[in-house]
């Protein structure tokens, strides 16, 4: 399979030889088929280290869909909540009645304001502070990718299964899909790390986002740490999702990739942005979702396509903003190459 991916995989490992971040571990799905490679460094400061495989990330904001998108869909097909419920109805200090649980998996909802000293507070406090916050003119208007929404999911969760949303994952997705090397609690000696500066020295198996630090097991939206084997087990789940209809059925799966805006004229998913593609006049939609730590997935149910894409780009420092312009080459090539196979 490797010959139809030859840009996608030419365009990764220009990340690792220009140095845009340390290595990389990637993987690329076409049906039945899979390349796994892992390539360059997992530490370059304070120390030099090859990047090994089977290694631990902090996938960041992977979270979201690894994890708490599911839960909140596991809970709908329970008949205990549903996407069109007002958030009030569920946490009754939520500062505005229009938005509803749709409009926090989609971004739509417009969660706007400022928390002061946020980083300084504690767990109780941020909960407490998260309460002050309000909805803004981008209400159903626009789609603003915001932590805030996932965070608030969780708590949704949280209200509904009495017990953190963190554990939730872990005991009714992780587990359930085998996931066997997803943790919030990883063995840092296998971490992959993230910045390193003279003040804090090398954050490595503790969460980068300072948000998912102060509320622990109470965030639902980053705090993950995951390898590349769990994530492409978790994609090819995604791609056939009757193998465990114990974690989701068939036709919630299907239902990701769908916009599933309020408003029709924003693209979103649960939890996923939406890419169009067209294969001989007909369009589909691949998802995709990354996280701040430099990791990211795509996945293309209509090919049977999908990639999971791992770096650390924050290391040494989060100050990298020409990794973005380098993902986005990877993207083109892996969906032109995706589309080639199947006209192929």
């Amino acid at each position: 399979m490797s010959e139809p991916y030859q840009n996608t995989e030419k365009q990764i490992k220009k990340l690792v030889s220009q140095r845009i971040v340390p290595g990389i571990s990637y993987a690329i799905i076409d049906h039945e088929q899979v390349i796994k490679k892992v390539m360059g460094d997992s530490e370059v400061k304070p120390k030099h280290f090859q990047l090994q495989d089977g290694m631990t990330y902090d996938v960041a904001s992977l979270t979201k869909i690894v994890g708490t998108e599911i839960l909140i869909s596991q809970l709908v097909e329970e008949g205990q909540l549903s996407y069109d419920q007002q958030v009030v109805k569920i946490l009754p200090n939520f500062f505005d009645a229009q938005v509803t649980i749709r409009h926090l998996l989609t971004h739509t909802s417009g969660i706007t304001g400022y928390i002061p000293h946020r980083n300084e507070l504690s767990t109780r406090e941020l909960l407490q502070a998260l309460f002050t916050l309000e909805i803004g003119p981008d209400f159903n208007q626009k789609v603003v990718y915001s932590d805030l929404n996932y965070i608030f999911l969780g708590l949704i969760i949280e209200h509904v299964l009495h017990t953190p949303v963190q554990v939730a994952i872990t005991e009714r997705v992780l587990t359930p899909l085998k996931l066997t090397h997803s943790t919030f609690a990883p063995d840092p000696l296998i971490c992959v790390p993230t910045e390193w500066t003279a003040k804090t020295g090398l954050i490595r198996g503790t969460v980068h986002d300072p948000k998912a630090q102060i509320l622990g097991a109470h965030c639902g939206s980053a705090g993950l740490f995951s390898t590349l084997g769990d994530l492409t087990k978790y994609v090819t789940w995604l791609l056939h999702p009757e193998t465990n209809p114990s974690v989701l059925k068939k036709q919630t799966v299907n239902q990701l990739f769908e916009n599933q805006t309020a408003n029709p004229d924003l693209i979103r998913s649960f939890g996923w942005g939406l890419i169009k593609q067209t294969d001989n006049g007909e369009d589909h939609w691949v998802l995709k979702h990354s996280g701040f730590t430099g990791t990211m997935l795509l996945v293309d149910t209509t090919r049977q396509q999908a990639l999971v894409f791992l770096s650390n780009r924050v290391h040494p420092t989060a100050d990298n903003q020409i990794y973005f312009t380098y993902r986005q080459a990877v993207i083109e090539a892996f969906l032109k190459d995706g589309q080639g196979s199947v006209k192929g």
